[in-house]
């Protein structure tokens, strides 16, 4: 583990639990002058420019992230391979990403944060590797044998690097999560599982009930829920996701702008707020942060509302 902290299993299990994440990275290192318009996104930057995720990681540590999610997203081997980086060095750099969240941790514990830290391992979805958007539609006309067999590779590489969590994030499709749940077994890491929706449905349009119930029984999974969502979604999902699974819930969405393809750029105004966090709390989640465009400050408001 990251510090000397209980497991966070065990943290998750009180009913009075709760712990703040981080928010976008993207955000976070756009603000810091990187350009991101690559098809291996925040990823690119394991390979070019570590100090800048570790300066990004660190940035929600200080503002109060109990729990800071690593620059894997769209970090695959086949994402790599198309740049010419062969399998081992691609590990490497997998291994990398959860490294580089671990040494942000220390730097934010040598500046004088004493509360524990917990490193997370982004892992995306097969469509985040296709670069397409289509991690929002899911459908990607494989089956659940195909899917599995892209992911645990590698889960294998990062739970190498034994994070606390693996974050299973943005999942849009009930197929895709059955493919990542037979991925992880046996890894030894635990790991949270979280669907990207629209409304009471997955972005596949499967129904909640039916996409979180997969994960009831998963001895690996520690907590279920949502991110990379509109605010105005999170609640029923918090409430759906507690209900059908009995896990500890899990629950970042984005800042509540919209992407406007056409013109390039986000529309109307954010609507995240320290507010819904708590309401989010209430409803059932134990860990609370945010997702695209949910930045340092609003990860404080949401630490200082949840702390009390």
């Amino acid at each position: 583990m990251t510090t000397a902290a209980p497991p966070l299993a065990e943290v998750l299990a009180s009913p009075s639990a709760v712990l703040v994440l981080d928010g976008g990275l993207s955000s976070q290192l756009e603000s810091a002058g990187y350009d991101l318009d690559d098809d291996l996104w925040s990823a690119r930057l394991l390979a070019e420019e570590p100090e800048g995720l570790v300066a990004a990681h660190h940035a929600y540590y200080e503002a109060g992230a109990d729990v800071v999610t690593s620059a894997g997203y769209q970090a695959t081997f086949e994402g790599f391979a198309r740049r010419g980086v062969g399998r081992d060095r691609a590990a490497g750099l997998l291994r990398l990403g959860v490294d580089l969240v671990r040494e942000a941790a220390r730097r934010a514990r040598a500046g004088g944060v004493t509360r524990p830290l917990w490193v997370a391992a982004s892992i995306g979805p097969y469509g985040a590797m296709l670069a397409d958007g289509s991690e929002y539609r899911g459908r990607y006309g494989l089956g659940v044998d195909a899917l599995e067999a892209f992911h645990r590779p590698r889960l294998e590489a990062v739970a190498a690097a034994r994070p606390d969590v693996l974050a299973l994030e943005t999942v849009p499709d009930a197929d895709e999560a059955r493919a990542l749940l037979r991925a992880v077994r046996g890894l030894g890491v635990p790991a949270w599982l979280s669907y990207t929706v629209d409304g009471e449905r997955t972005r596949a349009g499967q129904p909640l009930e039916e996409a979180f119930g997969l994960a009831a029984d998963a001895d690996e999974v520690v907590a279920v829920g949502v991110n990379c969502c509109a605010p105005k979604d999170a609640r029923r999902a918090v409430e759906v996701a507690a209900r059908v699974t009995g896990k500890p819930v899990v629950v970042y969405p984005n800042s509540g702008e919209t992407w406007d393809a056409a013109a390039g750029g986000w529309r109307g105004r954010p609507t995240f707020s320290a507010d819904l966090a708590e309401e989010w709390r209430r409803a059932g989640a134990r860990l609370v942060g945010g997702c695209c465009r949910v930045g340092p400050d609003a990860v404080a408001a949401v630490s200082d509302r949840l702390r009390g």
